[in-house]
């Protein structure tokens, strides 16, 4: 693997073991050299003893030996499950099934239920064959909209539909509710069996769906013809690593991200971005933002109407922007230390050159937040004061109610997902995709196959859904770090997460913090990042909440409609207010979040003056934006 100079330079020492497939950074001293990839590895692993028979094999080959030979069934499993773990499931599902067998009350509970259900559907069964107009006996919960097409109301298909849902609620109740039963254990249950149901719903199957079976006869059956062309151009798009059928009408640099810029620094992971002011005057102090290494960073600046950069440029601010390098199997070793390090610490010292002396407002969005937040922690601990404040998009830093994501983050999933990335060396974008598509398969999933393969209707492609089909990768030891110590074991949370051999902790940042969640969020629901308030000890934290999800809400500009949030501060010396209390006693503000969240950042700059140049003789502009590494694939 080749890094890049700057990693060398910077004092960072790459550590090579002979028994693990692993680079390990650490401080080196200054009489330590150097080592790079090129040269000869620091250890080397020992020779056998003479005293062992060379027939034996030794013990330490012979454990090497059984992990590949794990790590590679595993792997070649993990493809056939999607990434799911048998072992695990099956774990779920026997402590619900014991637990189940050591509650006879929950059993005839049940059998009572099942006989109600029965009864009510039999009544209304009849009811509904002699007076078309009879009421539902059960109603969709609010978020789906399978069965909203009013044919589902004539018989036979509101028979289908009314079974199911009876049938979906009864395996809820079969599945809660259990005395002795983990809350973690119910929740995968209960998530698992409905995701089961849901394939077998009446929508999904042509001849029980009364759109699929009207559009068949009202087409000749053209919609199936259809269907079946465009599931083949999709699984020939698959195959051959192409992007869905209208999202190559979209790219960064010709209708996307056209915000003009310079790139001013790059190194082995992101390229810096510096955009060309458009006022006279700008804030003193320069916007660094940082997107998720998961995504492309132009979800930031998409089309010139929806682009936060654009806005926040038209707004006096001089902004810097992250954009990563898309890894690749050579950056398997690379962890969170090395991008905690190339990226918010690199990008700081060079805007820090660019524009000296002024603090740096800090920005980060999804898991660059979280980075962000750690980078900022660690500041905080050493001495660094170069931030003016900290804003957070979307992002969490106590994981211990992280949603529903939180059910494939158990040891069994998180050794199962390494066994993945083992193999390839990272987590590649569409299996990571398909993890966030099974949280709402009912409107990504289902909805879109219903469409596109037995309705023959091809959903019009925008910007939002080009930028998330450029799918990005993750090294395997960077996702394997982030899962362990902040998903599973939350160590940012207690204390327990470490930067250069010593623990951070949130409770040490000063700056000022704008949190921006967003109340659809399904990766970080809002109530898991409203914890920020049980962690910060800043003299102010403004939590914000908006209309939309993890990443709609976000890019919420102003004009766009039935937009609408929610926004309090809290000083220091306040009384704690839980997330309900908070959301049904803070007034709600009709438009975009933008607005408000500029005028906040307004609030903590200086008087402006003129325009920075666009870098400088350390930093000479590179290229224009959006840079090199967005196009890579």
């Amino acid at each position: 693997m080749n890094l890049p100079a700057e990693f060398g330079q910077k004092g960072y020492q790459i550590l090579f073991t002979a028994d693990e497939a692993s680079v390990m950074t650490k401080p080196s001293d200054t009489t330590s050299p150097t080592v790079t990839a090129d040269e000869k590895p620091a250890y080397q692993k020992q020779s056998a003893p003479a005293d062992i028979d060379p027939v034996t094999p030794e013990p330490s080959t012979v454990h090497d030996l059984a992990v590949t030979l794990d790590k590679a069934f595993k792997a070649n499993l993990a493809r056939m499950t999607a990434g799911i773990s048998p072992a695990g499931l099956a774990k779920v599902y026997f402590d619900w099934l014991s637990h189940l067998a050591l509650s006879p009350g929950k059993q005839l509970e049940l059998a009572d239920k099942s006989l109600r259900k029965l009864t009510r559907f039999a009544r209304y069964a009849t009811q509904s064959t002699i007076n078309h107009e009879t009421p539902p006996t059960i109603e969709p919960l609010p978020q789906d909209r399978r069965f909203s097409n009013s044919a589902w109301r004539s018989w036979p298909y509101n028979l289908y539909y009314q079974y199911f849902l009876l049938n979906q609620q009864w395996w809820h109740n079969a599945t809660t509710g259990i005395d002795g039963m983990s809350s973690g254990s119910e929740r995968v249950v209960s998530f698992i069996t409905r995701q089961m149901l849901d394939h077998w719903s009446p929508s999904n199957i042509p001849w029980l769906n009364p759109e699929i079976s009207q559009a068949t006869l009202a087409s000749g059956g053209t919609n199936l013809t259809r269907g079946w062309q465009n599931l083949v151009e999709d699984l020939q798009r698959i195959a051959t690593g192409r992007p869905p059928v209208g999202a190559e009408a979209y790219r960064p640099g010709e209708n996307l991200a056209l915000t003009p810029g310079k790139v001013v620094y790059r190194n082995h992971l992101i390229e810096l971005i510096q955009y060309s002011p458009t006022t006279e005057q700008v804030y003193a102090e320069p916007v660094l933002i940082m997107p998720a290494w998961i995504m492309k960073y132009y979800i930031l600046d998409l089309e010139p109407e929806n682009s936060l950069t654009r806005y926040l440029v038209n707004q006096g601010h001089t902004v810097f922007m992250i954009s990563w390098r898309n890894p690749d199997t050579e950056d398997r070793d690379l962890g969170m230390e090395a991008y905690r390090k190339l990226g918010p610490m690199a990008a700081l010292d060079a805007i820090s050159a660019i524009v000296p002396e002024q603090k740096i407002h800090a920005v980060g969005y999804c898991l660059g937040g979280t980075l962000m937040s750690i980078a900022a922690a660690a500041m905080a601990r050493d001495g660094d004061q170069r931030l003016a404040s900290l804003t957070t998009l979307a992002t969490q830093v106590d994981f211990s109610e992280a949603g529903e994501l939180m059910l494939f983050i158990g040891e069994s999933e998180v050794d199962y997902l390494e066994s993945m990335m083992w193999k390839q060396g990272y987590l590649d974008g569409y299996q990571m995709a398909g993890a966030f598509q099974i949280l709402r398969s009912n409107d990504l999933i289902w909805s879109h196959m219903i469409h596109a393969y037995l309705l023959g209707e091809r959903q019009p492609m925008n910007s939002l859904m080009a930028w998330n089909a450029d799918l990005t990768r993750m090294p395997y030891r960077m996702h394997s770090e982030y899962l362990r110590q902040l998903f599973l074991d939350n160590d940012l949370a207690s204390g327990r997460y470490q930067v250069d051999g010593h623990p951070v902790v949130i409770n040490d940042i000063r700056a000022p913090m704008f949190i921006v969640s967003t109340l659809k969020d399904h990766v970080a629901p809002w109530q898991s990042v409203y914890k920020i308030h049980l962690l910060a000890d800043t003299d102010e934290v403004t939590f914000l909440l908006t209309s939309g999800g993890h990443n709609a809400g976000i890019v919420s500009e102003p004009g766009h409609p039935h937009r609408r949030y929610q926004m309090r501060t809290h000083r220091e010396g306040e009384c704690y207010i839980n997330p309900d209390v908070w959301q049904q006693t803070t007034p709600v503000s009709e438009g975009s979040w933008w607005p408000a969240w500029q005028a906040w950042l307004a609030g903590y700059s200086s008087d402006k003056a003129n325009p920075p140049s666009m870098g400088n003789a350390a930093y000479p502009p590179l290229c224009d934006a959006p840079g090199e590494y967005v196009q890579m694939k």
